[in-house]
């Protein structure tokens, strides 16, 4: 009776060996990189900055601002910078007025205690990229106060849209 457990314990772990190996060859299709912001005093010279590859120009990607704050951010917005550079090109940029909540429903995106994260589509739709290689983006804050409080992190999130 007892050899019969083990070889089952054996099987089990051999099962689970193998999807972590197949899982692990798998292409997550995600980039994401965020910067965390000292203090929570978001000073406007800081810059969330990164690097991402693309290698398939024939999907459609989407691409998301991702921003963490507490909930005694004093806004119900938050204006930014955000800059992308393709490869072999110049750094563009545009002014966003990106809506966190307002005061009849509260904060958008997901909370726990008292952060909150929210994942803000940037391009409206998925959008393909025309050309391959690395883009740089940029991501910096032009709201009046210097520093702004209580913002945790900034970044990009890029995911190839799914079918």
């Amino acid at each position: 009776m007892k050899r019969f457990n083990i070889v089952k314990l054996r099987l089990a772990l051999f099962v689970i060996a193998g999807a972590a190996v197949f899982q692990s060859c798998t292409n997550i299709d995600i980039f994401e990189k965020n910067l965390v912001i000292p203090k929570y005093e978001w000073k406007q010279g800081v810059v969330a900055k990164g690097d991402f590859i693309i290698s398939d120009t024939n999907t459609a990607y989407n691409i998301y601002l991702v921003l963490r704050h507490t909930d005694a951010y004093k806004y119900n917005n938050i204006w930014l910078n955000i800059g992308l550079q393709p490869p072999g090109d110049s750094m563009s940029t545009q002014k966003v007025n990106l809506v966190l909540g307002d005061d009849a429903n509260g904060w958008e995106g997901t909370g726990m205690n008292d952060i909150w994260e929210v994942r803000k589509l940037l391009n409206g739709a998925p959008r393909r990229f025309k050309q391959g290689g690395k883009y740089s983006f940029t991501i910096s804050q032009i709201m009046r106060d210097n520093p702004l409080q209580h913002v945790m992190s900034a970044g990009l999130r890029i995911e190839k849209q799914k079918h």
